[in-house]
């Protein structure tokens, strides 16, 4: 296996312990290295997926907000690229990490002081020690600008303004 392809499939992987399907990770995998948009046809011949299954994906990474779909003038074609809208992700597990607490914090009252006390809140600690963390890496990576999509370069060559587009 090449290293780009072991790069998507990797990414596969991790995505799939996200509960997304392997296949919309691969899509994901492959549009983050592309430089450009790429067809649906493009994603299914490079990948070996039927046109159906990356629809499919490419429907999933939108709505997460980690792909953007943009239609072509005067055409039913669609072209596709990546964004770097991870943050959506982000923000479902610290939603999951949450409830989890929640979950876990109900059930104090069912253990008495002593080992099984001390490893509930070590466990209910390390989940919230997680969300607050994520919580202010994901604001400072608001305040800043970073992650919620494409960038073009500035008037200086670096890195300027965040895409405009829908």
């Amino acid at each position: 296996m090449t290293r780009r392809g072991a790069f998507i499939t990797s990414v596969g992987d991790l995505l799939a312990s996200w509960n997304l399907p392997h296949a919309t990770g691969r899509v994901y995998g492959l549009l983050l290295i592309r430089e450009e948009p790429v067809s649906l046809d493009a994603i299914a011949a490079e990948l070996e997926l039927s046109k159906g299954a990356v629809s499919t994906a490419v429907r999933q990474l939108d709505s997460w907000g980690l792909a953007r779909v943009i239609p072509q003038p005067g055409s039913r074609r669609l072209l596709i690229e990546a964004t770097a809208g991870i943050e959506s992700l982000l923000e479902a597990s610290h939603a999951r990490a949450r409830t989890l607490i929640a979950a876990l914090r109900d059930g104090e009252d069912l253990v008495n002081p002593g080992p099984a006390q001390d490893r509930l809140h070590d466990v209910i600690a390390l989940f919230a020690g997680y969300v607050d963390v994520g919580s202010q890496m994901l604001s400072s990576c608001r305040r800043q600008g970073l992650g919620s999509g494409p960038r073009e370069a500035g008037p200086a060559g670096g890195a300027g303004e965040q895409s405009s587009h829908p």
